[in-house]
């Protein structure tokens, strides 16, 4: 029998895990337990909408290429933009402060320019700040 736990998680941020990060993978874990001592198998298990749903390995290869289907995170839902609080990561604002990204090009050995230079492409396409009062 084969199972697959679903976690796009801390690892993938590279930020420490947060209490949800805990949470989601003991959830996962109990649910591919409890689905591989009932006979299951061949699956990944994800929770979705807060319930346990395995999803066939053969639902999740793509046949043209024969390689798992590329799944993305929705980067503008308030799950995502909590969790991107919670990561220690250069954020646009830091770029926009001098004294902050003077300190960041100091701690790297690195002058204002190198440090733009290698490290601003990481905040190009980083999403709105979270807006609580918007809905």
């Amino acid at each position: 029998m084969t199972i697959a736990a679903k976690d796009i998680g801390y690892e993938l941020r590279c930020a420490d895990p947060i209490p949800y990060d805990m949470e989601y993978a003991r959830d996962l874990g109990y649910c591919a337990a409890k689905y591989l001592l009932s006979g299951g198998g061949a699956v990944m298990v994800s929770m979705q909408g807060g319930r346990f749903v395995p999803i066939p390995f053969r639902d999740l290869i793509d046949s043209k290429t024969g390689r798992t289907r590329v799944r993305f995170v929705d980067i503008h839902t308030t799950r995502y933009g909590i969790a991107r609080r919670y990561m220690i990561r250069l954020r646009r604002d830091d770029f926009e402060d001098p004294h902050e990204l003077a300190r960041f090009a100091a701690a790297a050995h690195l002058t204002l320019e190198e440090f733009r230079e290698q490290f601003e492409y990481l905040v190009q396409n980083e999403p709105p700040p979270l807006d609580l009062m918007a809905h």
